[in-house]
């Protein structure tokens, strides 16, 4: 399906928000003498997300349908989950890490045919979508983030609309029946758009705490 000038117009503003939040968690590495590891993950997510809208606006959303672009899109909810991981639950950060890695794996080995179970999107997806959801509410629960940061649940209930949508696309299986190609592809611009605002509203006001 092709972009519209509206979808490009969007994904342009998707990626110039995504380059500032990667400029300011560059600044909390910067003036942090512990040098946090969970920054890489945030500015990983952030960077899969520019470089994904950038190639979208180029070549339009069949570009997705690549198996390379597949594999790494991946990594925008992955190494967020397990960003938000290592910052709030340490102790269980190290085996977190490891089965999402197991999925990244899983992922790549589908998309070049070599294993054909087509549900290891949804699964991993999911689970990556749900560790976005409840970590920030849990973490302002427990009074270890501002809150402002449950902005971030708001943005993985987007990120999760969409990467589900597109996982049982991939699958052969719209979701519910309903969001087809055509469904999915209208609204995940705007999804994107939402998601980092969103991302970013969270994560800026956590910093400020």
């Amino acid at each position: 399906m092709e972009t519209t000038i509206l979808d490009q117009i969007i994904l342009l503003l998707t990626g110039l928000t995504a380059v500032y939040l990667i400029y300011r968690f560059i600044q909390a590495l910067k003036e942090s003498t512990e040098k946090p590891k969970y920054y890489y993950h945030y500015i990983v997510s952030m960077a899969v997300l520019f470089v994904s809208g950038v190639l979208v606006i180029l070549f339009d959303f069949a570009v997705l349908a690549r198996p390379e672009i597949k594999i790494v899109a991946t990594l925008i909810p992955f190494a967020l989950a397990t960003g938000l991981m290592c910052q709030f639950y340490q102790k269980y950060a190290k085996p977190y890490v490891m089965f999402m890695m197991l999925g990244f794996i899983l992922i790549i080995l589908m998309n070049y045919g070599i294993i054909d179970t087509k549900i290891i999107y949804p699964i991993f997806h999911s689970i990556a979508g749900l560790t976005i959801f409840f970590i920030p509410i849990i973490a302002v629960s427990n009074k270890t983030a501002n809150k402002g940061f449950l902005w971030v649940t708001l943005g993985g209930t987007l990120i999760g609309i969409g990467g589900i949508a597109l996982a049982f696309l991939g699958a052969g299986k719209p979701l519910l029946g309903i969001f087809t190609a055509e469904v999915v592809f209208t609204i995940l611009s705007p999804i994107l758009l939402l998601m980092v605002l969103s991302y970013t509203m969270g994560f800026m006001k956590n910093m400020k705490k």
